[in-house]
């Protein structure tokens, strides 16, 4: 059955187009369940089987949610308890147009068979499709689509043994014909628990909230749009601060290479608005600006009053002008950015109360208020919560509780926390990724040496840190006839076994980097090919894609030349192993001498690069013994650098700028790189007042300056110093990222001070890698492009998502050690050791240990101290202590305090 809509449309250029819109319908297209007869004999094959991701079982009834409970209420749908569910097409495209994140959990709850839940075609069964009446909203239209679907199911299966249908909904139209499905989830007596994963309504959010009003009113999105377009507001993301909960800075996007922040302070003027939301902001009277607080802020407030704002104001200082921050207030949200957060739960002091306070992990987000009747069963436990609302009323956002994650404190919660908060992907590979995998036992055939380079006779070798089975690269270096060297860096093929747009590519391309925790690995790719068939491992041939340079004694690169290659490693060494090779003059084998050419020559190449610019940073990595049985941290210890170190990044530096200009010499338009901005001047600020502590200067007028003013900032008697200000440096800069060489003029890297870049040398543990690969391959004719390689926005929108899980990663990775720290002095009592004073702060100082790497707060207790008196220094910064009124003794922390 067809019906057909004609209208006309007239184009840009004036002309005018008639336009026939075909809709099919059937009569044959079946119910989905098992239970039916009618539909089994009345269906075709094709019906049943290939419109079917899962279908209905015999059961006593079937559930028909609407479009607002599958987009609020998704956390009971995924529920186990929860099956025999029919998605009907209009709320799945409802929910596709509205939600793409809930989309894509309803599709997987869709593919899981076990759960049953079956898409109904309405939209194109006889029966159940219907027009849009003329005034109907399509809102209306939908609802009323939904309502007709479900009575067609209640007639279609009207025999007594026949599963009763039960359409759930939160819309009020609907309830009168339907059961809500709050009644319907509390109806299921043996489960409890799952009343407490219902998101609140807005009747229920109106019952529970305080009548005293607190925060403006958020501005309709039409207002906030016009005000955009006119200048009075500005859009831009929200940033909370870890130390302050009454601050904020929002950052607004001028343009593709620039942005400024405006500060936001106070309950009020932050509005309700949560980390990482799209906001709208008006920009105070000058005369209102202000600077950043100096003051670390928690918020301590009880479950027992969350409408409590008597702490929450902050102390009024005298501000200089030239301290003064643009600074605004929050007008409305345009954009929510919410998530599930992990924490703990605050029972509330007030007896047999079923409303609590959760307190999430992440510092950046306020705490959300909860009802539940298992809070003694919560309580010690990791649980996830999502955000419901937030009215004008309430101290805090309204939520649910999700689910549990196990017992605070126990190692496999913690990492589980640390992955979800980070959003590292971190789910068991799919059958769909897997089956992509090459089938094992698996060895180099002959045509997959073609037009590859035999490099298996020369003398490669990797350098790795210890206990490292993902080796992306290896080294040689020989002297050639002419005196000259041939260094070559040999990097793991990884491109010849992910083909483009499959599922693997797919999985990886998400993934995006491979993320290192203390004594675990989340593989970006399966574990076949990041620890066998791509980890170019000594004795075995292996797959490799080469870049060779000829140099001459002076390390200047003569002729460069880039290959498909089959190698075989002559050996895996860790860097303290080929340092001792190295040192020992005892030792000339092949390998021996291949390493002493290449640390020679990298030494050199270091110098150049310092000497153009390239910054020597600093920061502290440790490194963990763990226990073989219980994996828990027994022995913690800075990681040392050794010369081996930067022998290999040297000439890691080398392969990927040599690779940056050979791709985009190729492909000016879509070209992957990498680039680090430049610092805005205010960066540094902290960095300048830590060297005017101790008498030094420093230039921060260009990377050339900055590095040669830090090589000369020494302080007789304070050998750490240095050290401490190459750390402080290291956070003043700007966050390296991935971009596509069409989309931007600025590539150049300030760290390295090379005017371009890319990642070439990890293709195991980064996507990016991958594609720089493809590129280079189809430039040397080794390999055919494909249409999303050269495709710009593509591969922009890539990059976007690369420089996300970059950045998660590093944080994840962070996370990991604090808590490993945190497990290794468990048990260890009080122990003394060195520590240094980072910052200083009104009534806090932050501390750095660094033997352990380990940073923290130390806040000053003055309460019930009447005799204890601060003065803060914001030049200096530091702090005045009084140790009995009228008696002042100058005692500023120093960075050697």
């Amino acid at each position: 059955m067809l019906k057909s809509k004609t209208f006309v449309k007239k184009t840009r250029g004036g002309r005018v187009m008639k336009i026939v819109r075909e809709h099919y319908l059937r009569d044959d297209i079946w119910c989905g369940s098992e239970a039916c007869d009618q539909c089994r004999q009345e269906s075709t094959v094709l019906q049943r089987e290939a419109c079917i991701e899962s279908n209905l079982c015999s059961f006593s009834h079937y559930l028909v949610p609407d479009t607002n409970v599958v987009l609020h209420q998704i956390d009971v749908l995924e529920d186990p308890v929860i099956c025999n569910v029919v998605i009907l097409q209009t709320v799945l495209q409802e929910v596709r147009h509205r939600s793409a994140p809930v989309y894509k959990r309803l599709k997987d709850l869709i593919h899981e068979e076990e759960r049953h839940f079956y898409t109904f075609t309405n939209e194109h069964h006889r029966e159940t499709f219907i027009e849009r009446e003329p005034g109907e909203s399509a809102n209306d239209r939908n609802d009323r689509a939904i309502r007709v679907a479900a009575k067609w199911y209640s007639e279609h299966l009207a025999k007594p043994d026949d599963p009763k249908l039960v359409l759930l909904t939160n819309d009020v139209a609907n309830k009168q014909k339907a059961q809500e499905i709050e009644e319907y989830v509390k109806g299921l007596i043996a489960n409890p628990e799952l009343v407490d994963r219902l998101a609140l309504s807005n009747d229920d959010k109106n019952d529970i909230a305080s009548s005293r009003v607190l925060f403006p009113e958020h501005l309709p999105l039409s207002r906030i749009q016009a005000g955009i377009k006119s200048g009075s507001f500005l859009q831009g993301t929200f940033k909370a601060s870890r130390d302050n909960y009454l601050e904020a800075k929002v950052f607004i996007q001028k343009d593709e290479e620039d942005g400024t922040e405006v500060l936001i302070q106070g309950l009020q003027h932050l509005n309700r608005a949560v980390h990482q939301d799209v906001v709208a902001v008006q920009l105070l009277p000058r005369s209102q600006w202000a600077a950043p607080s100096s003051v670390m802020l928690q918020d301590v407030g009880s479950a027992k009053d969350d409408t409590t704002t008597e702490e929450e104001e902050q102390e009024e200082d005298a501000v200089r002008d030239v301290d003064r921050k643009p600074t605004g207030k929050i007008v409305g949200i345009i954009k929510r950015n919410w998530r599930p957060f992990c924490g703990m739960l605050n029972i509330s002091q007030i007896k047999e109360s079923t409303r609590h306070l959760f307190t999430p992990a992440d510092r950046c987000i306020p705490r959300i208020r909860i009802e539940t009747r298992q809070a003694s069963t919560l309580a010690g436990q990791r649980i996830m919560v999502a955000i419901d609302g937030w009215p004008k009323d309430s101290r805090y956002p309204n939520g649910h509780f999700v689910r549990t994650l196990g017992v605070a404190g126990e190692k496999e919660t913690e990492e589980e926390v640390l992955l979800l908060e980070h959003d590292v992907p971190h789910q068991a590979f799919s059958q769909a990724v897997l089956s992509f995998l090459p089938k094992m036992p698996w060895s180099i055939k002959p045509e997959d040496i073609v037009g590859r380079e035999d490099l298996r006779h020369l003398t490669v070798c990797s350098v790795d840190p210890p206990g490292c089975t993902d080796i992306d690269d290896a080294l040689h270096c020989r002297e050639l006839a002419n005196g000259n060297f041939e260094v070559g860096v040999h990097i793991a093929d990884v491109t010849h076994f992910i083909r483009p747009g499959n599922a693997l590519d797919k999985e990886a391309a998400n993934r995006g980097t491979t993320v290192y925790l203390c004594g675990k690995r989340i593989d970006m790719v399966p574990e076949l090919l990041s620890s066998n068939l791509c980890s170019l491992r000594s004795n075995v041939d292996r797959l490799s894609f080469s870049s060779i340079w000829e140099m001459n004694q002076k390390a200047e690169v003569v002729k460069t030349r880039f290959t498909k290659s089959v190698i075989n490693s002559k050996a895996s060494l860790t860097y303290a192993e080929a340092q001792m090779r190295i040192d020992d003059t005892g030792k000339n084998d092949d390998i021996t001498k291949s390493l002493r050419g290449l640390n020679k020559l990298a030494k050199i190449l270091k110098k150049r690069r310092i000497e153009k610019g390239a910054l020597t940073l600093s920061s502290l990595e440790v490194r963990f013994h763990m226990d073989s049985e219980t994996h828990d941290p027994i022995e913690l210890q800075t990681k040392e650098l050794m010369e081996t170190n930067s022998m290999v990044e040297e000439f890691m530096l080398l392969a990927n700028i040599s690779v940056a200009q050979k791709i985009y010499d190729e492909f000016a338009e879509c070209a992957l790189l990498r680039k680090h901005p430049a610092p805005p001047p205010s960066n540094y600020d902290i960095l300048l007042k830590a060297a005017k502590s101790k008498d030094v200067l420093l230039r921060t007028d260009s990377a050339k300056a900055l590095a040669d003013s830090l090589e000369a900032a020494n302080v007789d008697g304070f050998a750490y110093f240095n050290t401490l200000l190459r750390i402080l440096a290291t956070r003043c800069m700007m966050q390296a990222v991935y971009f596509c060489s069409g989309m931007d003029n600025d590539f150049h890297h300030y760290g390295l001070a090379s005017p371009i870049y890319t990642h070439f040398t990890s293709p195991i543990r980064r996507y990016a890698d991958i594609i720089v690969h493809r590129l280079l391959a189809v430039a040397i004719g080794a390999d055919s492009t494909y249409p999303d390689l050269t495709d710009k926005h593509k591969q922009s929108a890539l990059c976007t998502n690369l420089n996300y899980r970059h950045k998660m990663s590093q944080y994840a990775q962070r996370a990991s050690v604090a808590f490993h720290t945190q497990l290794f002095f468990k048990s260890r009592g009080v122990l003394s050791e060195e520590g240094f004073v980072l910052f200083v702060r009104k009534n806090a100082i932050i501390v750095l240990i660094p033997k352990f790497g380990l940073e923290g707060t130390v806040f000053f207790d003055g309460k019930d101290k009447s005799g204890l008196n601060l003065v803060f220094d914001e030049e200096i910064p530091g702090v005045s202590v009084s140790a009995t009124a009228g008696e002042t003794q100058n005692k500023k922390p120093r960075l050697d305090s």
